[in-house]
C-alpha cells in the first residue's frame, strides 16, 4: 500500500508544475481540470493545452504537488506518472522508514513513497519530469544512502546480494574487534565487583589509577573503533533534531563514556562519592548492539532466500540451434524464436513451445503440484523448470524479463515491498518513538537526580542510559516487513503470487469464496455429448453449421463444438458478419445462411421459444450438462449440450473452503439448471447463474452482505469481478487479463491452491501480530523498567549492559519469529 505523505514541496513563488494527463477529450474537459488545480491552495494558475495533453501549473508561495495530483484525479482525469525503486542503505529502525518516506514525498513531483526496512527498498510514484538524482540527494540530506535498481529484477538480485555480504563481513570483523577489547575489560570492571579477592589483586598489582586508564583505553578503542558506526548516523540525526535508533546508542554510550573520562581524570568536578566508571558499560553495549546487527542482518538474509532461490532457478546456458548444429550458447544471447534442445535431467532455459519429442516436466517450482507433467507437441514449457526423462526441442516464445519466471521473481518482489494495512499503526507510532524515549531518558535523569539515594548522579547516569539503550524501533519497524517477505516468498513456493502485498492482509479477513464455474471449478475442456435436433433438419448440416460460427469463438464450449465436428469430418465453411453477444451467444452469416447459437435468451431475443426442448434440456442440465440452442435461418434447429467436467479437486478445495469458516458461492453465465445441479454435487452455498459479465460484478456487490468477498476466476469476463472483490484470485492457467485484474495468482488450475492462499494469508497476520505484541510489549515493559520503576520496591535496577543484550534480543526474536513462517505447510483438503 502506497502512503502518500503530504509535504509543502513546492518552496517559492513562480515555480512551475508539468504534469501529463491522459482522459481529456474535449474544451470542457480542459476548462475542468483548469478550475480544480487552480483550487488547490498555492496555485496562482493554470494553464491546460489539449493537444498536448499537458498542464502547467504555476504557484503563488509554498504548495503541495500531490495535493494538485489529487484535485486532478478527483476531477475524473488520471496524471501520468511512474514507479521508481531505489534501495536505501543505512536504515535501522522503523523511525528510518518514516524519516526516509517524508524526505522522498517532499520533492516536488513526489506523490507518494513506500520504504521497507526488510528489503531496504524504496517504492516512489513520481512525475516523469521528476529527475531521480534529485530524489537521491533529498535522501542523502536525511541521512542516508540511496542506490539504484537494474533494470532487470533477476540482474538487480546479485548487486544487493553483494553489498549485503560485504555489510556482514564488515559487522563479523567489528564485532571480533569489539568482542576482543571489551572481554579484558568487562573482566577487569566487573570481576572486581563481583570477587573481592580479584579486587585486592587488581588494586596491588595495577592500582585504581591505572586500572581506569587502562578501562580508558579500551573502551575508547571500541567506542571510536567498532563503535564509530552508530556515532557517524547517529550525531547527525540527532543534530537534524531527528534522531533515530543509532541517535539512542551514541548518546547512551558516549554518556557514559564521557562520564567516566571526568571520573578518570577530573574526578574533583564531581560530587563526592560520585566519581565512578562506567567504560565497561560503554564497550558492552557497542559490542551486545552489534552482535544483534550481526545475527538481524543473518537473518534478514535469510528472509529473502526465496527470491535467490527463484533467480538460481535461471540455467546459465541453453543448448540453440545453429546451422552447424546444437551449440550451447549464454542464457543472454537466446532470442524469440530460437530452436532450443533439452536433455534429461536438464533445466528448461526459457519459455515456449515444444517443437518434436516428448518427456515429463517437473513443474514444482511453478504450480506447487508434485506430479511431473507430460510434455509433447504444441504444449508449452516454462523456463526453469526441470526436465525428467525424455528429451525434446522447442521455439522460444519469451525471454528475459517476459517469461514466467522472471515474472514471478517481479510479483514477489513486488509484494515484499508492499506496506500492509497493520503498518499504519506502526508508522504513527515510531514517528514519534525515538524522540520519546529521549524524553524519557531526560526525566528518568532529572527524577533520580532529584529523588535518588547517594550517589544520585550516578544513578541517574545509568538508569538514563539504560532508557536510552534498552527502547527498540528496530523490533517494531522489522516486526511486519520481515513477516511479509518470508509469508510471500513461501506462498511462491507452494504457487500461490501476492501481487500485491496488501492482498495478504485483505484475505485473512474474508468471509466469502465467490467462484467462476467454467475453468475454475470445471477442467475449461468441455466435449459435446448430445445433439437434439428439431424436425426438418439434418445432424450433419447442422453441427457444420454451428461448428463454423464456433470456429470464430475463443469460447471452451466452442472449442468442444469445433473439435466433434472435425472428429465426424465435416468441413469448415466461410464465415461473414461474426458478431458476439456478451451474455448471449453469436450470430454470424454461413454460406448465406444466418446461424445463432447462444442460451435460451438469444432465441428468446430472436422472437424463438426454446421451449420445443425444454424436456431434454432440463434433464440434462440435472446432469451437470450445459445445454445452448442453434437456430438456422430463423427457425430453432437443434440442442447442442456439452458437458464439461468438475475437477476433481474441486469437491475436496469446497470442502477445504468450509473448514476455514467460509461461505462458497458460484457465479456463471451457464443455464441455472446445470449451474445447481454442479452446485449441489459440490456442497456449494449460493449459486448465481444465467449471469452476464457486468452481472458478475453486481452478484460480487450482492454477497458483499454477507461479508467480504473473495472472488476467483480465469477468464477475460471474470476480470471486472477480480477487479470488484475484496481480493480477486486468478488462475494462473487463465488469461492474462484475468490475471492483471487480480490480487493473487494461482500457477496451478487446482481449487486447493485458494485454500494454501488463505492459509498462507491467515499465518503470515497471525505471525505480524505476534511481532508486534512482542515488540511493543517490550518497550511498554522494560523502558520503565530501565528507568527504575522496580527499584522503590525491590531494589531491581537494569544495567545499560543487560539493557543492551535485551534491545538486540528483541530484534532477533522478531525475525526469528518471522522466519518460522518458512516451514508453513498448508493443512490437506478434505
Amino acid at each position: 500500500m502506497n502512503q502518500t505523505l503530504p509535504a509543502k514541496t513546492i518552496e517559492k513563488a513562480g515555480e512551475v508544475l508539468r504534469l501529463d494527463i491522459d482522459g481529456m477529450s474535449c474544451a470542457s474537459c480542459v476548462g475542468r481540470v483548469e478550475r480544480a488545480i487552480a483550487a488547490v491552495p498555492g496555485v496562482a494558475s493554470a494553464t491546460v493545452n489539449l493537444a498536448a495533453e499537458r498542464a502547467d501549473v504555476t504557484f503563488a508561495g509554498p504548495g503541495d504537488s500531490a495535493a494538485v495530483l489529487h484535485a486532478v484525479e478527483e476531477a475524473g482525469y488520471e496524471v501520468r506518472q511512474e514507479t521508481r525503486e531505489l534501495t536505501v542503505e543505512g536504515m535501522t529502525c522503523a523511525s528510518c522508514v518514516g524519516r526516509v518516506e517524508r524526505a522522498i514525498a517532499a520533492v516536488p513531483g513526489v506523490s507518494s513513497a513506500t520504504v521497507n526496512l526488510a528489503t531496504e527498498r524504496a517504492t516512489i510514484r513520481t512525475l516523469p519530469t521528476v529527475d531521480t538524482r534529485t530524489i537521491e540527494a533529498a535522501i542523502r540530506d536525511a541521512g542516508y544512502e540511496p542506490r539504484a535498481l537494474t533494470a532487470s529484477t533477476a540482474d538487480a538480485v546479485d548487486p544487493r546480494q553483494a553489498a549485503k555480504e560485504a555489510e556482514y563481513a564488515k559487522l563479523r570483523r567489528d564485532l571480533l574487534i569489539a568482542a576482543v577489547l571489551t572481554a579484558p575489560l568487562f573482566i577487569l570492571e566487573m570481576g572486581s565487583h563481583l570477587v573481592p579477592a580479584f579486587h585486592d589483586l587488581v588494586m596491588d598489582r595495577i592500582g585504581m589509577a591505572e586500572s581506569r586508564i587502562l578501562q580508558f583505553v579500551l573502551a575508547s578503542l571500541v567506542l571510536f573503533g567498532p563503535g564509530l558506526r552508530f556515532l557517524r548516523k547517529g550525531l547527525p540525526a540527532l543534530a537534524r533534531l531527528a534522531p533515530d535508533m543509532n541517535s539512542l546508542v551514541a548518546v547512551g554510550t558516549l554518556a557514559a563514556w564521557g562520564y567516566s573520562v571526568v571520573a578518570t581524570f577530573l574526578p574533583g568536578v564531581l560530587p563526592a562519592g560520585t566519581a565512578n566508571v562506567y567504560f565497561e558499560a560503554a564497550a558492552v553495549i557497542v559490542t551486545l548492539i552489534l552482535l544483534g546487527r550481526l545475527l538481524e542482518a543473518r537473518a534478514k538474509g535469510r528472509t529473502s532466500e526465496a527470491i535467490k532461490r527463484l533467480v538460481g532457478l535461471r540455467p546459465k546456458t541453453a543448448r540453440v540451434g545453429r546451422p552447424s548444429g546444437f551449440a550451447e550458447v549464454p542464457l543472454d544471447e537466446v532470442v524469440v524464436g530460437d530452436t532450443v534442445e533439452v536433455r534429461p535431467g536438464e533445466r528448461i532455459p526459457v519459455d515456449g513451445t515444444v517443437l518434436s519429442g516428448s518427456s515429463f516436466v517437473d513443474e514444482s517450482m511453478i504450480t506447487g503440484e508434485p506430479l511431473p507433467v507430460a510434455k509433447e507437441g504444441g504444449a508449452t514449457v516454462v523456463g526453469g523448470t526441470i526436465n525428467k526423462t525424455g528429451s525434446f526441442t522447442y521455439r522460444v516464445d519469451r525471454v528475459g524479463g517476459d517469461t514466467v519466471l522472471a515474472q514471478i521473481i517481479r510479483m514477489v518482489e513486488e509484494a515484499q515491498g508492499g506496506k500492509l494495512p497493520i503498518q499504519a499503526l506502526v508508522d504513527r507510532v515510531t514517528r514519534w518513538f525515538v524522540p520519546a524515549v529521549m524524553a524519557a531518558a531526560a526525566a528518568t535523569f532529572l527524577v533520580w537526580i532529584v529523588f535518588g539515594p547517594d550517589p544520585a548522579l550516578g544513578f541517574a547516569l545509568v538508569n538514563a542510559v539504560a532508557v536510552l539503550i534498552i527502547a527498540c524501533p528496530c523490533a517494531m519497524g522489522l516486526a511486519t516487513p520481515t513477516s511479509v517477505m518470508v509469508g510471500t516468498g513461501r506462498a511462491a513456493e507452494l504457487g500461490v503470487l501476492f501481487r500485491r502485498g496488501e492482498a495478504l492482509q485483505s484475505l485473512r479477513d474474508i468471509e466469502v469464496i465467490a467462484l467462476d464455474k467454467t475453468g475454475t471449478l470445471t477442467e475449461g475442456r468441455p466435449d459435446l455429448t448430445d445433439l437434439v435436433l428439431a424436425d426438418g433438419f439434418d445432424r450433419g448440416d447442422v453441427l457444420g453449421l454451428v461448428a463454423s460460427v464456433e470456429a470464430k469463438s475463443e469460447h471452451p464450449i466452442a472449442a468442444a463444438i469445433v473439435a466433434a465436428a472435425k472428429a465426424e469430418g465435416l468441413p469448415a465453411t466461410a464465415v461473414d458478419s461474426f458478431e458476439a453477444i456478451p451474455g448471449f451467444g453469436v450470430e454470424a452469416v454461413v454460406a448465406g445462411r444466418n446461424v445463432a447459437v447462444g442460451a435460451d435468451r438469444l432465441m428468446v431475443r430472436l422472437g424463438l421459444d426454446p421451449a420445443v426442448f425444454a424436456t431434454e434440456a432440463g434433464r440434462l442440465a440435472q446432469e451437470g450438462k450445459s445445454p445452448l440452442y442453434a437456430a438456422v435461418d430463423g427457425r430453432l434447429a437443434a440442442l447442442v449440450v456439452v458437458s464439461d467436467p468438475v475437477k476433481e479437486t474441486s469437491l475436496a478445495a469446497v470442502r477445504a473452503f468450509h473448514g476455514l469458516g467460509l461461505r462458497v458461492a458460484m457465479v456463471t453465465g451457464d443455464d441455472a439448471r446445470t449451474a445447481r445441479a454442479v452446485a449441489a454435487r459440490l456442497g456449494i452455498d449460493d449459486v448465481f447463474a444465467e449471469v452476464l459479465p457486468d452481472g458478475k460484478v453486481a452478484a460480487v456487490e450482492s454477497l458483499r452482505t454477507l461479508g467480504k468477498v473473495a472472488f476467483v476466476g480465469d477468464g477475460i469476463n471474470d476480470a471486472p469481478a477480480l477487479a470488484a472483490a475484496d481480493v480477486g484470485l486468478a488462475v494462473g492457467t487463465g488469461t492474462d487479463v484475468a490475471i492483471e485484474s487480480a490480487d493473487v495468482v494461482l500457477m496451478s488450475g487446482d481449487l486447493r491452491a485458494v485454500v494454501t492462499a488463505v492459509q498462507v494469508s491467515r499465518a503470515t497476520i497471525r505471525n505480524i501480530r505476534q511481532n508486534l505484541f512482542w515488540a511493543f510489549a517490550y518497550n511498554v515493559v522494560l523502558v520503565p523498567v530501565a528507568a527504575g520503576a522496580l527499584y522503590p520496591l525491590n531494589g531491581t535496577l537494569l544495567s545499560p549492559a543487560l539493557a543492551a543484550g535485551a534491545m538486540a534480543l528483541s530484534s532477533v526474536f522478531v525475525l526469528g519469529n518471522a522466519l518460522r513462517l518458512r516451514r508453513f505447510a498448508p493443512a490437506a483438503a478434505a
